[in-house]
């Protein structure tokens, strides 16, 4: 369909996971995809590759969000390399879950830095190559648990909290230069992590869900597509759920 064509994205954390399906998508739509990993050195090269298989111009970045330097860097880089940046996903995210009373300031401060602190880091690089077009838009990845919480993971869940509010002001503060910035709130998506859960937790969860399945990181990569292609583009300081219907 070609939704995205012409258009350069960059996506953090795209090694894997929910990232990596949003990647492709981005390919097969037309788009220009530059993309960051940090330890998934292997699985970074081979998706440049197959990215760049689908006839779309492809580079992975190895580099941590999280450094506000860096992020800057990045994005300086990838303007040079791609001539354009027209969509920022963030997607880069980790997890070290535990309970309150148990968490060390080591769990809080690495969840926070990574998930949150550099949505933050590289909204503001690109921030003033998006102003100077007088477009843009930025999709960011938070989640339902930080729309409704969850036991053992408040470091997660305040990160992912953290990125609405920060995408609405966001939103606030740069319509008038027509860009954008909505949050995708994902739901019990099957992907690495998940596959890591017991089976009979797994389906409670599902039992949970009023479509009684898990999400594919397709499904969100499709809702990454719609926001980032001009069918969106009066669209703007929004949290999708692509949930299944969890938290309806």
């Amino acid at each position: 369909m070609n939704l995205l064509k012409g258009k350069t994205a960059l996506i953090t954390g795209a090694s894997k996971g929910i990232g990596r399906s949003i990647a492709r998508r981005y390919a097969e739509e037309g788009a220009n995809v530059a993309f960051t990993y940090l330890s998934s050195v292997e699985k970074g090269q081979a998706l440049e590759q197959e990215l760049a298989a689908l006839g779309v111009k492809a580079k992975g970045y190895r580099s941590d969000a999280a450094d506000y330097k860096a992020a800057e860097e990045l994005v300086n880089q990838v303007v040079s390399d791609f001539g354009s940046l027209e969509i920022v996903v963030n997607n880069a995210g980790i997890t070290k879950d535990g309970l309150l009373m148990r968490m060390s300031e080591e769990q809080w401060d690495a969840v926070i830095n990574t998930n949150l602190k550099s949505v933050f880091n590289v909204t503001k690089a690109a921030t003033r190559v998006l102003m100077k077009q007088k477009n843009g838009s930025f999709i960011n990845i938070t989640s339902v648990v930080g729309l409704r919480g969850n036991a053992g993971q408040a470091n997660y869940a305040a990160s992912k909290a953290g990125i609405i509010g920060f995408t609405k002001s966001v939103a606030l503060e740069l319509g008038s230069r027509n860009i954008r910035a909505n949050a995708i709130a994902p739901g019990f998506i099957e992907t690495e992590m998940t596959g890591e859960l017991d089976q009979k937790v797994v389906d409670e969860w599902k039992q949970g869900i009023p479509l009684k399945r898990a999400g594919s990181a397709d499904e969100v990569a499709d809702c990454a597509v719609f926001l980032g292609s001009d069918l969106s583009k009066y669209i703007t300081g929004q949290v999708l759920q692509v949930d299944g219907g969890m938290l309806t």
